[in-house]
């Protein structure tokens, strides 16, 4: 079964905390602080897997957690950081923020690699905090809090040309014959239940890639049929062949009707170069017909149309031509980079409080980090802790909201009680 859409969770690792240490040695009564630094937690990074060509892979693991990064040791030893977690999707997943939809990137070539979430920071050991006034602190960070996000990845089939056309109309045949592929074949609508990739051989040294679409019906814009799932895989096609079924009693009808679902579902599919092939010229019911449909093809505007059997493999050759041609006449696809990318365009100091009726709670990126990243057991930690709300207008904000003594004040995961 095609799997187009996947939702995953991942986290990257948290940061490692810092240490509260001092040396200790013989004849050396004050050494001073010698904590070290916590390591870097893992990145989560999105890479292309050219090997992979579904997302089936995340119907059996839909989360995934990068390594934390190790604490901080005595001697000054920094915490070990964790290697980044690569997973690897196939090329051509774009992936978006689950929640509010967004795009966070489009992974498109061989090799391209895309940074989800970054590892939190090691926190800093108590070494870092000595000064000249204070030779001895007992104070040091722990370490960042990780990024988790939910995902939704979205596979859009990399082909060159796509095949489209009404159920049955040959495609799938049409398919296997011009390239390796092996699609199920069958005389009875629907067989193609999932896009067919293959790649033809034209020349020696020219290769297409062809994508087998299933059968569209009327209504498929609004997702009646089969094909609501699969007109996003025609979006990045350079290339269509519409390909028309020869023993149908009204080829126009079925052409206009192709059409129109294209245009409906997007606008711009139905500017890209289109090929007409009328297939199953094999059959003596469709050749005594033949210059009736091609005049009534004439009518509505299309000029040439291929004559073609693909199971009889007839007239495949001036068709994969006029492919190669309108590929080569083709400007250079989007530069990758035009792509949009999400951004976080919050100020991550920005904060907002709700009066609630246990207390008051504050939300903010870098007061929620600020706390996570806090040793609660050494009263100097607390006492910088007190000095960065003073300094984001925490402090004056609950103040103004109506903070009492004794009031609970919730950050991040910690209850506070509010003191004068």
């Amino acid at each position: 079964m095609f799997v187009d859409q996947a939702i995953i969770d991942i986290s990257s690792g948290k940061g490692g905390d810092g240490a509260v240490h001092f040396r200790r040695e013989k004849y050396i009564p004050f050494g001073g602080p010698d904590g070290g630094d916590g390591g870097r937690g893992g990145d989560v990074v999105l890479q292309v897997n050219p090997r992979l060509t579904t997302l089936a892979m995340f119907r059996q693991k839909k989360k995934f957690k990068a390594q934390d990064g190790a604490n901080g040791g005595k001697q000054n030893m920094t915490g070990r950081s964790a290697d980044a977690l690569l997973i690897d999707v196939p090329a051509g997943t774009i992936v978006y923020e689950d929640e509010s939809g967004e795009v966070i990137g489009d992974l498109i070539n061989n090799g391209d690699t895309l940074l989800i979430a970054k590892g939190g920071r090691g926190g800093k050991g108590n070494s870092k905090f000595a000064t000249s006034r204070n030779q001895a602190p007992r104070i040091a960070e722990r370490g960042a809090p990780p990024i988790s996000r939910r995902l939704r990845l979205e596979l859009k089939l990399i082909a060159d040309v796509g095949i489209v056309g009404i159920p049955n109309a040959g495609k799938s045949t049409l398919l296997s014959m011009i390239t390796r592929a092996k699609p199920k074949i069958a005389s009875y609508p629907f067989t193609t239940l999932e896009p067919n990739l293959g790649v033809a051989e034209i020349d020696h040294d020219k290769s297409v890639v062809f994508a087998d679409i299933p059968g569209l019906i009327e209504g498929a814009h609004r997702g009646i049929g089969l094909g609501h799932d699969f007109l996003r895989h025609i979006q990045r096609t350079r290339i269509l062949i519409h390909l028309l079924d020869g023993t149908s009693d009204d080829l126009v009808s079925d052409y206009s009707q192709i059409n129109s679902e294209l245009v409906l579902f997007d606008p711009e599919l139905v500017k890209k170069p289109q090929i007409v092939a009328i297939n199953k010229i094999d059959l003596p019911q469709v050749s005594d017909r033949l210059e009736g449909i091609q005049a009534s093809l004439k009518k509505i505007g299309v000029k040439h149309v291929h004559l073609i059997s693909g199971l009889a493999q007839q007239n495949l050759r001036p068709l994969l031509n006029q492919v190669l041609k309108l590929l080569e006449e083709l400007p250079e696809i989007q530069d990758p980079s035009d792509i949009p990318v999400y951004r976080i365009e919050t100020d991550p100091n920005e904060f907002k409080i709700i009066h609630e009726q246990d207390g008051y709670r504050v939300k903010g990126i870098a007061i929620e980090r600020a706390a996570a990243m806090t040793y609660w057991e050494h009263f100097q930690s607390i006492r910088r802790f007190q000095r960065i709300l003073q300094f984001l207008g925490i402090d004056k904000a609950l103040r103004d909201a109506g903070v009492q003594p004794g009031d609970t004040v919730f950050i991040g995961d910690y209850e506070l009680e509010w003191s004068e």
